[in-house]
C-alpha cells in the first residue's frame, strides 16, 4: 500500500497536465488590472487635456468682448463644454470672473463674476460665483497694477466606469484647472452690456 501511495505521489509530482491552465487563471486577473486600469488612466489624461483646454477656451472668448451679457455667457459655456466631447459634460462647473489688480495693493478684485452647471440634457444654467469686491489669490507675474483679467476656473469630477465594476464603490477624481486672460478690445469687459443707445460706462476700479 505503501509503496503504491510513493508511486502515485510520485507520479502527481511529476504530471504536467493542466499546467497551462493553471497558469492561465493566475496571470488572467492580473492582466485584466492592467488592460483596464490602462484604459483608465488614458481616459483619465484626456479628460483632464479637454479640462485644461476648457478653461483657456472660457476665458479667451471672454476676453474678446468688449462687454457681455447673460446670453453671452451662456453661449461661452455651451461653446466651452462642447470640447467635453465624446465625454459627458454634465458634471462639469464653470466660473468666469473679470479681476482688477488694485494699483495700491496689488490685490485682484472681483469685479463681477457668473458660474455655470450642464445637465445630463445640455442645458446651461447660470448660477453666481465669485462674490464681487472679494479678492482672489493670482499668480504674482499677473499682479500688474491697474490691470484686468479674465479668470476662468472648471472643475470636473471624473468617475471611472470600471471601478463601480469592480469594487461597486464609485470614486471620483475632482479634475480642475483654470486660465487667465487679458481683456483684448478694450482695457477691461463690461458686464452686463449696457442697452442699445446708452453711454458705455467706463471701466469700474471700486
Amino acid at each position: 500500500m505503501w509503496f503504491h501511495a510513493r508511486r502515485s505521489a510520485l507520479r502527481l509530482i511529476g504530471d504536467c497536465n493542466g499546467v497551462a491552465a493553471i497558469e492561465f487563471a493566475m496571470i488572467v486577473p492580473i492582466m485584466l488590472v492592467l488592460f483596464f486600469g490602462t484604459v483608465e488612466f488614458s481616459s483619465g489624461v484626456a479628460v483632464d487635456r479637454k479640462v485644461t483646454l476648457m478653461a483657456r477656451t472660457l476665458s479667451d472668448l471672454t476676453s474678446q468682448s468688449l462687454s457681455v451679457a447673460n446670453t453671452d455667457l451662456s453661449n461661452f459655456f455651451s461653446a466651452s463644454t462642447a470640447i467635453m466631447t465624446p465625454y459627458p459634460a454634465s458634471p462639469t462647473q464653470s466660473t468666469l470672473t473679470e479681476l482688477y489688480v488694485d494699483p495700491s495693493t496689488l490685490k485682484a478684485r472681483v469685479q463681477w463674476s457668473m458660474g455655470a452647471t450642464i445637465n445630463a440634457t445640455g442645458v446651461v444654467s447660470l448660477i453666481p460665483g465669485h462674490a464681487v469686491g472679494s479678492n482672489l489669490t493670482i499668480p504674482s507675474q499677473l499682479a500688474v497694477g491697474g490691470t484686468y483679467l479674465i479668470f476662468s476656473e472648471i472643475l470636473y469630477p471624473y468617475q471611472p466606469a470600471t471601478d463601480f465594476a469592480m469594487s461597486g464603490t464609485v470614486i471620483t477624481f475632482n479634475l480642475s484647472d483654470v486660465a487667465y486672460t487679458r481683456p483684448r478690445q478694450s482695457q477691461c469687459v463690461i458686464y452686463p452690456t449696457p442697452a442699445t443707445g446708452a453711454v458705455f460706462p467706463a471701466c469700474p476700479t471700486s
